[in-house]
């Protein structure tokens, strides 16, 4: 899962970095915390050392990926403005960092308000510290087609499935990426949003 989600979101952010014209440090900054932001942040807040510190796979594979991303732009010339190129590997990476939240929160024994919080933060964090990097108003905190939400929905479906279903941590990783994923997948298509107040 968090291989899965650092590849994702490490090429999402390298995207987004595309898209707003950085130069090649600044491409190389906002892919890689888009990357490990999440992660850094959730270990913190379990009180331990963040993996990306102390391993070397971490920032390894956020710096390949985000060569790659850029190799693919400069040789391929893929369309980054094309809403798909950003969305599909941001929404994998959604869906495979909120599972490494939840697994964090039960490794951790955390209560269900733990598992959600963790989920979240893990998902989000990332790309709420490069929104920030590139002074931009948090997507999540707009919560355009249920970003924010799907990874709470999760989180609780990972929950629920390991408490109360007695699935295993592989099962109910299993259902955790299915439901997120699935989640934002159809806000996305039917345009589904939370209701804003006017």
């Amino acid at each position: 899962m968090n291989a899965i989600g650092l590849i994702s979101f490490a090429s999402s952010g390298t995207i987004k970095a595309l898209k707003n014209r950085l130069d090649l440090f600044g491409i190389f900054v906002v892919g890689i915390i888009t990357a490990l932001g999440g992660g850094i942040i959730r270990d913190t807040m379990v009180n331990r050392i963040p993996f990306a510190f102390t391993s070397y796979m971490d920032m390894t594979l956020a710096v390949i990926t985000v060569f790659i991303t850029l190799l693919l732009f400069k040789f391929i010339k893929f369309e980054i403005k094309s809403f798909y190129i950003t969305i599909i590997p941001d929404a994998i990476g959604l869906a495979a960092f909120t599972t490494t939240g939840a697994l964090v929160a039960t490794e951790s024994t955390l209560s269900f308000f733990g598992v959600l919080i963790l989920s979240a933060t893990t998902a989000i964090g990332g790309g709420v510290s490069s929104d920030v990097i590139l002074g931009k108003i948090p997507s999540v905190l707009k919560d355009d087609y249920l970003y924010a939400s799907c990874a709470i929905l999760g989180g609780i479906s990972f929950f629920a499935s390991s408490e109360f279903l007695g699935f295993s941590m592989f099962m109910s990783s299993i259902v955790c990426i299915s439901i997120t994923l699935s989640i934002r997948i159809i806000a996305i298509i039917f345009n589904l949003k939370l209701p804003r107040i006017n």
